[in-house]
């Protein structure tokens, strides 16, 4: 049987083996996937997630009323029942009987709550001023924002300025932004799914 090997770097004693990294080793991170795997297998059994009742799924929020739509994420226009209580969409779910998307959506259609709901959202403009973000007008922002472009355009022209497009988008305001471009003068736009 052959003689075990030891690195050794001038950072550390002669004959002490050396850890790539010190941080996670491989056996450390059999035992932390082990622990993982073990309480994924736990929540799955039931014992610490409950599944919802079905009564609970579908009960409704008190004075709501679902609202047949679709999702404007792209131009496939998926089915989505949304539920909207005083004028909040509050819950959504997926059209099973629509005849395009057949009771399916990608995640952005799963997630299109999220865009009117997020706490992330951005509701009003923002300015970073001495490495802080304060808050500014509509007005204040527009004229900054269309100062500076016009300023880029005077100076090299309407090619210096590429529009890129959001897959966060609806179709219509993809069209948008396309004729946005095309009133710059410009044919540099593209889509943020094709980069």
């Amino acid at each position: 049987m052959g003689a075990k090997k030891i690195f050794t770097t001038p950072a550390t004693p002669a004959g002490k083996p050396v850890t790539l990294n010190p941080k996670l080793a491989r056996r450390t991170f059999l035992k932390i996937a082990t622990a993982a795997a073990g309480l994924g297998g736990l929540a799955l059994s039931g014992k610490l997630v409950r599944k919802a009742q079905a009564k609970e799924a579908k009960t409704p929020y008190p004075g709501s009323k679902i609202v047949r739509t679709i999702c404007t994420h792209c131009a496939v226009g998926c089915g989505v029942y949304a539920e909207v209580q005083n004028g909040v969409w509050v819950r959504q779910e997926i059209a099973q009987d629509h005849p395009i998307s057949r009771g399916g959506h990608c995640c952005k259609g799963a997630s299109a709550i999220d865009m009117v709901r997020s706490e992330k959202r951005l509701k009003y403009p923002l300015k970073r001023e001495g490495g802080r973000w304060k808050r500014i007008s509509w007005e204040q922002a527009l004229d900054e924002v269309c100062s500076k472009l016009l300023e880029i355009r005077e100076k090299y022209g309407p090619d210096a300025v590429h529009w890129n497009g959001s897959a966060k988008v609806s179709t219509e305001m993809a069209y948008l932004q396309r004729k946005l471009a095309a009133f710059w003068g410009t044919n540099n736009i593209d889509h943020q799914a094709r980069i």
